[in-house]
């Protein structure tokens, strides 16, 4: 009995100083309340579709806690249109970012904060269809109370940009938006995989960069060769688009050396992620029979006279 007692009192001393460490840990990261005085503060970008309730909940998500360390706009149908040639003003607007721009060399980190609710775009989606926008070097937390695709979070990043005072490319904004709706598209329709999509857009703008074809039958030869190389099937349909969008991309002399550098930079980021959270398996299968341990522990001193007889 006394040793069972002992155990539950090292146990609770445990606990007590790894919630300690836990508060040291939390406050020693919180950078909330620092201005980065080069780049201003971080925007976030409310649907406009959101009513009070759902915006609260999506400012809980991106981790504001203090309204007046972040800028914060809505984004509507208006915007859209402004944006986007040809899209519905009236079009419903729930997918919500915060954007924080990053030094140069930092690269894109894209995060769907709330993955079960953004239904068709991935982060390589929007990372592929930001650096075809021209937008570089910033993290980009994407959220939605609901199920949504997640279309929406692109005119909100542009509205960000726009509001933050840099000045985007209304071209490259449209092809990068026709991107989007493709690999989105390519997914529905064709049933390829998400990454898959992903994998086949980045693979052919690295061989633009490193090809550099001169005429729109060269670009053809390239995507016919990354679709072999990838055992996709498509329709000839899709060939045509994908033949379309790359050369507008073309046509408006996007570097694309420079986004394969960035989509470089976000697939070590996500590689990093994941490497953190398989070594922390580890430590959180020791949390998890620690408070096991003082469980059984409690139940011990409560309910088994007989079992401590026996030992």
């Amino acid at each position: 009995m006394i040793k069972r007692i002992s155990m539950i009192a090292l146990a609770f001393i445990l606990a007590l100083n790894i919630g300690s460490a836990s508060s040291v840990k939390a406050a020693e990261n919180n950078n909330e309340d620092s201005i980065n005085e080069k780049f201003g503060l971080p925007i976030v970008v409310l649907g406009g579709s959101l009513n009070d309730s759902q915006k609260a909940e999506v400012r809980e998500l991106l981790g504001v806690t203090n309204p007046e360390m972040v800028e914060e706009v809505t984004v509507t149908g208006e915007d859209l249109v402004r944006y986007i040639e040809g899209e519905d003003r009236n079009a419903r607007m729930y997918s919500s970012a915060k954007i924080t721009r990053e030094e140069e060399g930092k690269g894109l980190v894209i995060e769907r904060v709330t993955p079960e609710n953004i239904t068709e775009v991935t982060d390589t989606m929007y990372a592929n269809a930001l650096l075809t926008a021209g937008i570089e070097n910033a993290t980009v937390e994407v959220a939605s109370p609901i199920k949504v695709s997640g279309h929406s979070a692109l005119t909100g990043i542009y509205k960000a940009y726009e509001v933050s005072g840099e000045t985007l490319d209304t071209a490259r904004l449209e092809v990068a938006n026709d991107e989007l709706n493709l690999a989105t598209d390519l997914v529905n329709e064709e049933g390829i995989e998400q990454e898959k999509v992903s994998e086949l857009l980045a693979e052919i703008k690295q061989q633009i960069a490193d090809q550099k074809p001169a005429s729109r039958e060269e670009i053809e030869a390239i995507i016919e060769e990354q679709l072999n190389n990838l055992n996709i099937n498509l329709s000839a349909e899709d060939r045509q688009r994908l033949t379309d969008l790359f050369e507008q991309m073309r046509n408006l002399n996007i570097n694309f050396d420079n986004v394969q550098e960035q989509l470089g930079q976000l697939s070590n980021t996500i590689q990093e992620k994941l490497s953190e959270v398989v070594d922390n398996e580890g430590f959180w299968q020791g949390v998890k029979d620690f408070f096991q341990g003082i469980m059984d522990a409690i139940s011990g001193v409560f309910g088994g006279s007989e079992d401590e007889s026996t030992n």
